[in-house]
């Protein structure tokens, strides 16, 4: 189940109603951070009057966000963030979601480039966000982190938000120039709009260039999976989950086998056959930037990303399809189960030992 994180403003409106039309389960958070006094308790009110008209669970919280900001020393937007992200890992853990869904859209990944630069970054900086990953919380970093809207511009939000009739609460704090990120907003993208319209978008696809040429050591730190990582002990016969919603199914199995050379490789629906002693030892894990598979049968590598697209695999999906990597290189994916494997580790006549992965159908 998917939590959903809405202030009110037109993005996570658009963000919850996208997720609503979808059809499935999810609940959302709302953050009350106090700080623009009776326009916060009316942007919860709004937000409670959404969640109530389509009986959708919600949890709200209310922090003393400038307490917190001056005891840790840290600026206002800095403690929002921290607080907002810890307790939708608190969240997760405490009611079972399995990941977090927020707003950010091109534009925010714009400014943040901008902001990144203009403070000085490495290379990981001019990559942008991702439009998936994990929360930014020691405590809580095995829990994907999902940005959904992160491939549109505010002007397609505000033209989804117009057709389905949806209303908003407009953050008066926007228009005022107070933090660095509302003064590229307000001042300095007007100008680059009168450059090239479509900056947005240019800066958006550079960032995504940017992030596939970098190396993985360069682009982001490696987390650990939502189901454990860490290699797994040979001979090995265990269960992992593949949530439900992502494929057509909720649980898997890997088992060791003797094998003859004789027997007949092609393989079932629902089961991948590996050559054991080729794979070595094996992670289960979750997509990151810089994995990459050879398809068995295909001439050279794949990015995953692009094997995603490929599948028509939504991004928002991503995280939750559960891949073999191979623990010499974290990177290279052995199997994206229940479909395919790598042609590095495809049985052969001389193969002796697989590892066999069986998926339970619903």
């Amino acid at each position: 189940m998917l939590l959903v994180a809405v202030s009110g403003g037109i993005d996570s409106m658009c963000l919850a109603q996208k997720v609503r039309l979808e059809g499935g389960p999810f609940a959302m958070a709302h953050c009350n951070f106090s700080l623009r006094g009776e326009e916060s308790d009316v942007d919860e009110a709004f937000v409670r009057s959404w969640a109530s008209r389509y009986s959708i669970p919600l949890h709200v919280k209310r922090f003393d966000t400038q307490a917190f900001a001056q005891a840790e020393g840290i600026s206002i937007e800095m403690a929002a963030r921290r607080l907002r992200y810890r307790w939708f890992g608190e969240l997760c853990r405490e009611h079972g979601y399995q990941a977090v869904a927020v707003a950010h859209n091109a534009n925010d990944n714009a400014e943040t480039l901008m902001l990144n630069l203009l403070r000085g970054t490495g290379l990981k900086g001019i990559t942008g966000m991702k439009a998936s990953g994990f929360l930014p919380d020691p405590e809580y970093g095995d829990i994907p982190l999902l940005r959904p809207l992160l491939g549109m511009t505010r002007e397609e939000i505000e033209a989804f938000a117009k057709e389905q009739g949806l209303t908003w609460r407009e953050d008066s704090t926007n228009a005022l120039n107070d933090y660095k990120r509302n003064k590229i907003r307000n001042q300095v993208f007007p100008l680059f709009r009168e450059i090239n319209p479509s900056f947005v978008q240019t800066l958006n696809r550079d960032m995504e260039r940017f992030a596939q040429e970098l190396s993985p050591e360069e682009t982001e730190v490696s987390k650990p999976s939502a189901c454990g990582s860490g290699p797994l002990p040979l001979p090995v016969s265990g269960v992992g989950h593949a949530p439900q919603g992502v494929f057509p199914t909720s649980e898997w199995e890997i088992s060791e086998e003797e094998w003859d050379g004789t027997k007949e490789v092609k393989q079932a629906a629902g089961v991948l056959i590996l050559d054991k002693e080729k794979a070595g030892e094996v992670v289960e894990g979750r997509w990151e930037t810089g994995d990459w598979i050879r398809p068995l049968g295909a001439p050279g590598k794949k990015k995953m990303q692009d094997w995603f697209t490929d599948h028509h695999v939504p991004a928002d999906k991503k995280p939750f399809v559960p891949l073999l990597k191979s623990a010499r290189d974290p990177h290279h994916v052995l199997a994206v189960i229940p479909y395919c494997i790598d042609h590095s580790v495809r049985v052969t006549k001389s193969t002796r030992q697989i590892l066999r992965i069986s998926v339970k159908n619903d």
